[in-house]
């Protein structure tokens, strides 16, 4: 099912997304960085309410007007969900954003939260109501089925994560730039080994930057000396791994594409 509603998004997406009004500036510097306001224009924070209040869990990506791509880890079905759209500081009334309730949620039938190495981490959220696009709400892309990104392909991971182990979130949009590495060197004896499947994408490893607590588009930057993916024990020199959704290949721009499962 999630297969033939990504088809779906992709086919009516095809002709308005990956370009954003505000271009993201890049200065390719190490450890992730503040991003420009509004030049990640897909990008959602998905929150949850409690006790009367909403709470940022996870980002996602807006690939329809009226569908999320986020991570099935992020979803529990005890939760009801919303997402804001337009948003740059998660904590101050912007012109132009915009909440959402959460109408359906849609979670990969082989994910398995007991068994993560499998890998499937991948859901979609539908919105109660479409939305409109704007200059500071559009579309990611999605790519064809099967597109493989070579090694060393430049990819951006943005989001609102931890910029380090046990510390507060940053208010404001982070962004940074990562590496592709590819399926034999990930899966190699002297890197993740049979951990990495071949519907995971890996990327960094420079023992810089990376992403932690992953989700869809909401990878936490830390500027750290040494970082892993999803240990608590930060690992240096390893690439981070995470569902083929994860990571915006180049920077935004004609062609912007997501890599899904």
């Amino acid at each position: 099912m999630i297969r033939t509603l990504l088809l779906s998004a992709l086919v009516a997406g095809a002709l308005s997304c990956g370009v954003p009004s505000y271009p993201p500036g890049m200065s390719r510097m190490y450890g992730g960085e503040e991003a420009r306001p509004n030049s990640w224009p897909w990008q959602v924070s998905l929150q949850y309410s409690s006790n009367g209040q909403w709470y940022h869990t996870c980002g996602g990506s807006l690939i329809a007007n009226n569908w999320v791509l986020t991570a099935a880890h992020c979803i529990s079905s005890s939760r009801t969900y919303r997402v804001v759209l337009g948003q740059h500081n998660l904590y101050t009334a912007e012109s132009g954003s915009l909440a959402v309730s959460v109408s359906k949620t849609v979670v990969h039938q082989d994910w398995n939260s007991d068994q993560v190495s499998k890998g499937y981490d991948i859901a979609l959220l539908k919105l109660a109501n479409p939305v409109s696009l704007t200059d500071k709400i559009q579309l990611a892309c999605l790519p064809p089925a099967g597109t493989i990104l070579p090694n060393n392909y430049p990819c951006y991971v943005t989001g609102w994560g931890n910029l380090q182990t046990n510390r507060a979130v940053p208010d404001d949009l982070q962004q940074g730039r990562l590496l592709v590495v590819d399926y034999a060197t990930c899966s190699s004896p002297r890197s993740w080994g049979s951990t990495v499947k071949t519907n995971m994408i890996c990327a960094g490893g420079d023992g810089v930057i990376c992403t932690c607590n992953v989700s869809a588009n909401n990878q936490g930057l830390r500027s750290m000396t040494k970082c892993g993916w999803g240990w608590e024990e930060a690992m240096e020199n390893y690439p981070l791994i995470g569902p083929s959704s994860h990571l915006l290949a180049e920077a935004p721009g004609n062609g912007t594409r997501y890599i899904r499962t």
